[in-house]
């Protein structure tokens, strides 16, 4: 399993560039990482991939 500091986070293009809160995700093996943008070294969680497909699913993201 991946470290932290070895994911490669990214934010949705729906993200603005102004400082907004926004979360970063990333992807490893079977596991989603997910911070908060502003807070890179506070709390994540991790999911599996198919319940992350599923949240996108009830969100509306495509």
């Amino acid at each position: 399993m991946s470290t932290h500091s070895e994911l490669d986070w990214f934010k949705s293009s729906y993200s603005g560039s102004e400082g907004d809160d926004c979360v970063e995700v990333a992807f490893a093996g079977d596991a989603v990482h997910v911070r908060d943008s502003k807070e890179m070294h506070g709390p994540r969680f991790v999911v599996s991939s198919s319940a992350w497909r599923d949240f996108l699913g009830c969100a509306g993201a495509k």
